[in-house]
């Protein structure tokens, strides 16, 4: 099989926030930590899908998801941050997350207009 930067990514980033939730949770932080190890993990898991995806549409599909996720969870770490409820560093993951949010984003838009250049040819030959 092929390398896929953005299978090992967010394959570590999703041990990152399993890391982060552990030290979250020491630090009596039981609510947001939750809701960020599942944001955080599903990056990968909706990455690993999109990779073994049926065709072009379910692959855009779950690639979509995986963007969406890589948002939910900056929202989570930014929450953690600005709020100061634990004194937990969560600045590398927000570093981490930032580029996976990048890397997926660019999947997205570029699978969809290839997608939609395909799409369209075949309209206009049909024309």
């Amino acid at each position: 099989m092929a390398r896929s930067i953005i299978r090992e990514k967010s394959f570590a980033f999703a041990l990152e926030t399993i890391a982060l939730y552990r030290e979250l949770q020491s630090a009596r932080e039981f609510v947001l930590s939750k809701q960020l190890l599942r944001s955080g993990t599903s990056i990968g898991a909706n990455v690993e899908e999109a990779i073994a995806a049926q065709s072009r549409r379910d692959f855009l599909s779950k690639m979509s998801i995986a963007s969406k996720e890589a948002r939910e969870t900056r929202y989570w770490l930014s929450l953690l941050q600005q709020s100061k409820l634990t004194p937990v560093d969560v600045n590398p993951c927000l570093i981490g997350v930032e580029e996976l949010i990048r890397i997926l984003s660019s999947i997205v838009k570029t699978t969809a207009e290839t997608s939609g250049s395909t799409q369209n040819s075949k309209l206009k030959t049909q024309n």
